[in-house]
């Protein structure tokens, strides 16, 4: 039987005079050790935050993950394919990822790996700078995978000095999503978006807005996924190849991307806005008539039914002044084991799962939606299917396609200390700095504050 996770409430009230209330707090607090003592850490409620993940259970592992829906349904997946020699069962703990990236800063910080799990996912933006602060803590993957049968673009976030330490789980492979009824009203075609410039799409942008009154795009002015979508696509990150050494005064790609983002701004095609929230319900409601991203809003956008029919999905615009790809990447984690008592079972359980169960992978993308970065998986039936809700475009088999022409980057160890800064900076920017004084003074801020 699969070990399920249990949250328990206890809500109570003591009635009384006072030998009463001290004889229910005498019960209360039996009551209370007794469950101590028996839930074993099998918690997964993300109410309360109790990371437990110790467990009388001798075959069980344990995992962090968050978003129900999506990465810890992936888990459970894998829980059930899992059919390996040992006697293995998953349980599973759910938390906010900001809550798990700070239990595990907190607990490996301080030397003690007391309720550390076994398995936890972390965010690829984020792994280098755990790898690299914690040598010791993550355990080396290398004898349970091959390298060679995953994505190359994510190589960079699950190596450190010459070791494999995670196991890649879901592409963040990005596409522009478009509304085919809005284009037709605008007088323009799915084909007249596939393989063009970023600034190809203002002008279309411009166009629409005019012919329509929709917007093209939403932005965030607090959230620099688009520029980091446009530099990946030419193979560029903040920092250099190797992760260590700031690359933002001198970085071409990063420039280009600043310019596009003011052009964006100033297209007057722009819907601003100011949480994930309401970059979903621009996309249901109507309200713009593209949307780059990553695969992962497939879920989302399908979320309006009554816009059954009315979405294709073409490649991402390319950058033009560097050498682009029309794909980048958006978003990702991968799957790493813990250097604690049960990490060679753990790595084990992604071995037989996530490193190698082609029809497993089927089964995350038609059930859970999540498109795998295992390449021998990506033949699979479910990749080929037609989706209705795009009108037939057998949509992940492109993104699967897309997926293999992604530059890999090495994403270094502080994304978004940095973009803290970029965010700053790209407002400045926007209300008439220089790009050049823009883009040195963010390199000064960064060395002074990151190195």
């Amino acid at each position: 039987m699969k070990a399920q996770t249990i949250s328990l409430f206890l809500k109570f009230k003591l009635y009384g005079g006072k030998s009463m209330k001290r004889f229910q707090f005498i019960l209360l607090l039996a009551g209370i050790l007794t469950l101590a003592a028996c839930s074993g850490g099998g918690n997964n409620s993300e109410a309360d935050g109790d990371f437990s993940s110790e467990s009388e259970n001798s075959d069980a592992i344990t995992a962090w993950a968050w978003d129900k829906e999506f990465n810890v349904a992936a888990l459970e997946v894998a829980n059930e394919a899992y059919d390996g020699d040992e006697d293995i069962e998953l349980e599973i703990i759910e938390n906010a990822q900001d809550d798990i990236v700070q239990k595990l800063n907190t607990s490996l910080s301080s030397g003690s790996d007391k309720g550390l799990p076994n398995l936890v996912m972390i965010e690829d933006y984020r792994a280098q700078n755990f790898l690299e602060s914690y040598p010791d803590a993550f355990y080396p993957v290398d004898d349970y995978m091959n390298p060679d049968d995953f994505s190359d673009y994510k190589m960079a976030t699950t190596q450190h000095d010459g070791k494999q330490y995670g196991v890649p789980f879901d592409s963040g492979t990005t596409g522009l999503f478009v509304r085919t009824d809005i284009l037709d009203d605008a007088g323009y075609s799915v084909e007249d978006l596939e393989d063009i410039t970023w600034k190809e799409y203002i002008e279309i942008g411009k166009d629409i807005k005019e012919e329509t009154g929709v917007d093209l795009l939403t932005l965030d002015p607090n959230d620099l996924g688009q520029i980091r979508m446009m530099i990946q696509s030419a193979g560029e990150w903040y920092t250099d190849e190797d992760g260590e050494q700031l690359n933002l005064s001198d970085n071409d790609a990063l420039k280009e991307a600043f310019e596009i983002y003011k052009e964006m701004m100033d297209s007057d095609a722009v819907k601003v806005i100011s949480d994930f929230s309401q970059f979903i319900g621009a996309a249901n409601k109507g309200d713009v008539a593209t949307v780059p991203t990553g695969n992962w809003f497939i879920a989302s956008v399908k979320g309006e039914e009554s816009q059954e029919g009315d979405w294709a999905v073409v490649p991402t615009p390319r950058l033009e002044s560097v050498d682009s790809e029309n794909a980048s990447n958006l978003g990702g984690s991968s799957i790493y084991v813990l250097n604690i008592d049960g990490k060679e079972k753990a790595a084990s359980f992604l071995e037989n799962t996530f490193g190698t169960d082609e029809e497993m992978y089927d089964t995350l993308v038609s059930d859970v939606g999540a498109i795998g970065t295992y390449t021998p998986s990506l033949d699979g039936d479910a990749f080929k299917e037609e989706d209705e809700f795009f009108d037939d475009q057998a949509i992940i088999e492109d993104f699967a396609e897309w997926n293999e022409q992604i530059p890999g980057v090495n994403y270094g160890l502080y994304t978004y200390e940095i973009e803290d800064i970029m965010i700053n900076k790209m407002q400045d920017y926007l209300n008439g700095e220089d790009l050049e004084d823009t883009l040195e003074d963010a390199q000064l801020q960064a060395e002074n504050q990151i190195n």
